[in-house]
Order: C-alpha cells, then sequence, then structure tokens
C-alpha cells in the first residue's frame, strides 16, 4: 500500500499520520516533504505510525535525522503506535531513546504538552489562550496576533484535540471561531467550558474569516478589552 499522510496541529505539537509503507522512492520523499514543513513552525513532532506496515532502512535514517535536527532545536520527534516491527528496531538498534514512542497517538501528544508545561510553570508567562476553529490559517491568523500581544496561545482544528490541551493544561481565555464541524457553538463552549471553569469564553463573529485583515485584528483586540497581556 502507497503511503498516505495526514498532518494537524495540537497546540505547539505537529502530528503525522502515516498509512501504509515508508520505503525508499515516492513514499520516503512524502514524508520527508511533510517533515520539511512541520518543522518550519514547530520543534515537537509525533509521527503516528499504527497503520504503517513497512518501513525501511532509507526510512530510519530519515527519523533519525529529524530526531537529531529537532533535538538541536530543543525539541524532539515520538512516535505513536509503533508496530511490532518498528518497536524491535529501534530496541535493537538501541534508538529507543532517540525515537521514544508511545502505545497511542494522544499519549504521544500529551507526553510533550505535559513537558512544556511544567517548563512553562517555572517562567513568568501571559494570560493562556486556547483558540479552536476547523480553519488552520484562522487559528495562526489569531494565534499571531494574540502572541504578538503577549499572550500565551495554543491552538487547534479538532474538538478532541481541543479537550486533550485543556486536561493538560487550564487556561484564561477560550476563543471559538464561526467554523465548528458537526457541532454547535453551544456544545463547543459547553464541552471546553467543563475542563476550564473559570476561563472566559470568546466567540468569533460569523464573518470573523473574510473581513479585512486589519479589521479583524482590530475586533479580535477590542475583545481582549485592547491591551496588550502584560
Amino acid at each position: 500500500m502507497l503511503l498516505s499522510l495526514k498532518s494537524r496541529f495540537v497546540g505547539n505539537v505537529y502530528v503525522i499520520e502515516c498509512v501504509g509503507r515508508v520505503v525508499l522512492g515516492e513514499e520516503v520523499k512524502a514524508l520527508e516533504a511533510a517533515l520539511v514543513v512541520a518543522e518550519r513552525e514547530f520543534t515537537e513532532i509525533v509521527l503516528n505510525l499504527s497503520e504503517v506496515n513497512r518501513l525501511d532502512s532509507i526510512a530510519m535514517g530519515l527519523l533519525v535525522r529529524y530526531a537529531e535536527r529537532l533535538g538541536k532545536r530543543g525539541g524532539g520527534l515520538r512516535l505513536a503506535g509503533p508496530p511490532a516491527f518498528v518497536t524491535n528496531l529501534l530496541n535493537m538498534t538501541k534508538l529507543s531513546n532517540m525515537l521514544p514512542s508511545y502505545p497511542t497517538e494522544e499519549e504521544a501528544i500529551v507526553s510533550f504538552l505535559q513537558q512544556a508545561s511544567a517548563e512553562q510553570a517555572q517562567e513568568r508567562r501571559g494570560p493562556r489562550v486556547l483558540v479552536f476553529d476547523e480553519s488552520a490559517d484562522l487559528c495562526v491568523f489569531v494565534r499571531t496576533v494574540l502572541m504578538g500581544q503577549g499572550y500565551d496561545v495554543r491552538s487547534t482544528c479538532s474538538f478532541r484535540d481541543a479537550k486533550i490541551l485543556l486536561r493538560v493544561d487550564g487556561v484564561d481565555y477560550i476563543v471559538v471561531g464561526p467554523s465548528t464541524p458537526r457541532l454547535s457553538a453551544e456544545t463547543v463552549v459547553h464541552s471546553l467550558t467543563a475542563l476550564s471553569p473559570k476561563a472566559n469564553v470568546l466567540q468569533l463573529a460569523a464573518d470573523f474569516k473574510i473581513v479585512d485583515a486589519q479589521q479583524a485584528t482590530d475586533a479580535l483586540l477590542q475583545m481582549f478589552g485592547g491591551s496588550t497581556a502584560s
């Protein structure tokens, strides 16, 4: 089976789901292209291998190379649900420390989130914000604007991942975008506030993603009182 890839981000963690084989040729090239995209903004990457049926030496070399690159930047590459043949290979080659693996994708994601939460707890940081919307571009826009004002922002396009983020670390604000597929805004707000009851919930207007960028920026900052986090 040829390689199929899906990617998303959960806060500061980038997740790549692999289905099929990862071998020399187009498959390895496709995975490397996905890793190139991921490392442009992220240093913590989870690779879900639970549906991988073959992985050759070139593919393993690629994973080691990126684990080293990300490690030098203070991040890392972690594997989720590796099949038995991958686990055996990691143990035999003594690469399990460089490429730590977890039984499930959620556990691998949470391992990064908990580590970041513990490190950040020792530092002074601005109010924490969770941004949730199905549009990755809208999440990036909101995150960039708020981080520029001193807020500590996490964002995700997945409702399930939003709940994971809140279980690991509470927030001061929850920003809900206009696009929440298959769920009503009321359901989203109720579920997320149940996990972080003290958070202020802010809902973006239905036309937020189509207005001029400057107008959107002004509207967003106005929702936060028009001031910086400091």
